[in-house]
């Protein structure tokens, strides 16, 4: 990424009234659930990556073209590009309340660049949804997915159509319990650092992912009015 591009969209996003959380938790642990409650809740936008890829690859943007070119092969999308991508969203007037990122940043490299591009502030809080491995796999084994919109739905759904687009739901290969555990270990890996980052700035909060969905909602709530930690897990080992 350029100069230029990182302190054209800083001045655009940097903002006193303007909030930046930054919502962790492994695949399963209920993060896109928990992220369109707080963005309704709160009021603000939420951001995710994910989402982000598909509609600039659905427009033909450049940054979506740029993107496709890395995807189609299989590799993964740097992380200025990722970040560009991110920065351009969170400019929009649309983004004036604050944002709530999901799926971002998802490394050291781009939280530095993320806090850089927000200076001097960064991000307000990183709230981190902590499952444990055994917990994420009984979750994600029963996990039906539709195979046009992408989006989650229970077991009890097996057979059934997608709600949100009336497409079909399957079980994804990497949704099998000894995949899981594999992409736990992964996400672990990668994970730590991140949480080790947010923690030395003292803007790191864990809540404890393993309750009902409200129950959760309420700590997330919580520790975003407060500021203070709702539970404090010990590393990431075993709990993620």
């Amino acid at each position: 990424m350029n100069g230029y591009q990182l302190s054209h969209f800083g001045e655009s996003v940097t903002g006193e009234s303007r909030a930046r959380w930054v919502l962790l938790g492994a695949p399963g642990s209920g993060k896109g659930t928990q992220a369109h409650f707080l963005s309704d809740r709160l009021g603000v936008t939420h951001l995710a990556s994910g989402d982000l890829f598909r509609d600039h690859r659905a427009r033909g943007t450049s940054l979506g073209l740029k993107v496709a070119s890395y995807m189609d092969q299989g590799r993964l999308v740097p992380d200025d590009l990722v970040i560009d991508m991110v920065l351009e969203r969170m400019s929009r007037p649309d983004a004036v309340r604050g944002v709530l990122l999901d799926g971002f940043p998802r490394t050291v490299p781009q939280a530095r660049a993320l806090d850089a591009a927000l200076a001097p502030d960064g991000v307000t809080i990183a709230l981190f949804i902590a499952v444990s491995e055994g917990e994420l796999v009984r979750r994600l084994s029963m996990r039906m997915t539709c195979v046009q919109c992408q989006s989650p739905a229970g077991s009890d759904t097996k057979g059934c159509s997608c709600q949100r687009c009336g497409g079909e739901l399957i079980q994804r290969d990497d949704d099998r319990p000894e995949a899981v555990s594999r992409r736990f270990r992964e996400y672990e890996s990668k994970t730590s650092p991140l949480l080790e980052y947010y923690q030395s700035q003292g803007k790191l909060r864990h809540v404890d992912g393993e309750r009902d969905i409200g129950e959760v909602s309420s700590a997330l709530m919580h520790v975003i009015e407060s500021g203070n930690e709702e539970v404090h897990v010990q590393g990431t080992s075993g709990t993620i």
